[in-house]
């Protein structure tokens, strides 16, 4: 496939002027943003179809977007939020607070089922302030928000929740928002306009001509295309044939398309860290000495470079370096004699080798885990590759019996690292993201505190996860397409600002 995908780089690029095609590794699972974790689908919601009440900046900070200002009662339990007028939906009805309204109200349903309910359960009270002129028919667009605690920062699920509009969706119980028809035919408000989806294969959007031009005006970007391809060698050769634009790569393709004419490659920052999670409620993984030692024993830049090929960074805790909020964090080595010599004192040994089960998603590309099992060999410890389909690993690693020794699996940050209350609060063991059972007092006490730096220290120590690499993004593209930046934020956040190039 990689002689087809350079035979095709001498073609001509097909993709017509004023459309942009887009890669996704899979279907977008859903459009609503109230019941979907597929990172790209969320990015689509939030920068493509709909909008959110604020948005990060390339520095991290959030800035008005939907909401055009809001201000902070004097103990911080308050937040009034005034949103713009000049928003419509993309079927002529206006934008108001009450939409807001709605949405939030549906995120604090369980039966919803909003992946981040947990954060916005904090809301104990919406409502909207009685300050407009009801005679003239102008919408009310102020809301007002009362938190359970004081807030130090904007909340970042309100950066990261696309507003939905309540005239549409009013009549569907939260019980059913993730099978209405409105998901299937949606209507927007962002900087484009949804035309149609096939189903696995893809979905396509125009531009708002009417987006504000004070929010940046109307997408360079006549047409985008988010294609379904699942298969990496297709990327590839859809890529370096023209039929795609921008599309992820798998790391060991980026020197065959920076090879290949008028195509570069993009690689940045992710909130995505690699690890190990062991089951500390299993013995012999519930002894932190034994963690260390397994740790020690791991060649971890060795996957860095061999694995990723340069695409990612050694991590020694759950905050990739590049997130504001990381905290300087204990350095793991690695030592093998060290590990060696640990792990004897502990009892494993020659004639009492330790053994045990590393559970993965099931791929022909298991290179990691083998990385992982040839390591832990150079120390007489014997590891079991299981492999299980997706569905199966899902229930073995969230189910309450965690029927698990270890698992190798990302682990999917935020920007406000909520994520670390899921991962290492004890009292949260029911959360699917609280894999490994951890029990740790001081780790639940400084996420009472909301002291993170606390968490990354503990937890970098005590390694309930043993963190391998931080990833990077590595992402194909024909530099027809100008002006593309990707951060932490995500792929498609500066898609507004990116435009076609006619080629010389």
């Amino acid at each position: 496939m990689l002689i087809l995908a350079l035979a095709l780089a001498g073609c001509r690029p097909v993709a017509p002027a004023g459309t942009l095609f887009y890669a996704s590794g899979a279907d977008l699972q859903s459009i609503n943003p109230l019941v979907t974790t597929h990172p790209l689908a969320r990015q689509v919601q939030r920068y493509v179809l709909f909008m959110t009440l604020a948005r990060y900046d390339s520095a991290l900070v959030a800035r008005p977007w939907l909401a055009e200002s809001w201000t902070w009662s004097a103990d911080r339990r308050e937040l009034t939020l005034k949103l713009r007028d000049d928003v419509p939906w993309h079927d002529g009805v206006p934008t108001t607070a009450a939409d807001v309204r709605f949405t939030l109200e549906a995120a604090r349903d369980p039966a919803t089922g909003y992946p981040r309910a947990a954060e916005a359960a904090c809301i104990l009270g919406d409502r909207i302030p009685d300050t407009g002129d009801r005679g003239t028919g102008v919408p009310n667009n102020t809301l007002v928000l009362t938190f359970c605690r004081p807030q130090a920062a904007f909340p970042d699920f309100l950066t990261d929740l696309a507003i939905l509009p309540e005239h549409l969706l009013r009549g569907v119980p939260h019980a059913e928002l993730a099978r209405a028809a409105f998901n299937e035919h949606p209507v927007g408000n962002g900087p484009f306009r949804f035309v149609s989806h096939e189903p696995d294969h893809r979905w396509v959007f125009i531009r708002n001509a009417g987006f504000p031009a004070a929010l940046g005006g109307p997408p360079a970007i006549e047409r985008l295309v988010i294609v379904v391809v699942d298969e990496a060698t297709t990327k590839l050769a859809g890529l370096v044939s023209g039929e795609l634009d921008l599309a992820g790569i798998n790391p060991m393709h980026a020197s065959v398309v920076r090879r290949v004419q008028a195509r570069a490659v993009l690689d940045y920052p992710l909130l995505l860290t690699y690890g190990i999670v062991w089951n500390t409620a299993r013995p012999p993984f519930d002894d932190a000495r034994l963690r260390r030692a397994l740790t020690m024993a791991l060649d971890r830049q060795q996957m860095v470079n061999a694995y990723v090929y340069g695409f990612g960074e050694l991590a020694n805790g759950p905050v990739p370096p590049a997130h504001p909020l990381a905290a300087s964090v204990p350095a793991v080595p690695f030592d093998r004699g060290h590990a060696r010599a640990l792990l004897d004192s502990l009892g494993w040994n020659d004639s009492h080798r330790l053994a045990f089960a590393l559970t993965t998603v099931g791929t022909a590309d298991n290179v990691l885990e083998q990385l992982i099992q040839a390591d832990l060999a150079a120390v007489g410890v014997d590891v079991r590759i299981r492999q299980m389909e997706t569905g199966a690993f899902l229930a073995a690693a969230q189910s309450r019996t965690r029927d698990y020794d270890a698992i190798v699996t990302g682990i999917t940050g935020d920007l406000a690292l909520g994520y670390l209350g899921a991962l290492f609060d004890s009292r949260r063991l029911a959360g699917p993201l609280q894999y490994a059972q951890y029990r740790n007092a001081a780790v639940d006490s400084a996420l009472d505190r909301g002291d993170f730096a606390s968490v990354q220290r503990i937890v970098a120590t005590d390694l309930p996860i043993t963190f391998l690499y931080h990833a990077r993004g590595v992402q194909g593209m024909n530099t027809r397409v100008a002006g593309v930046r990707m951060d932490l934020r995500g792929e498609l956040a500066g898609l507004s600002s990116w435009h076609l190039v006619v080629p010389q």
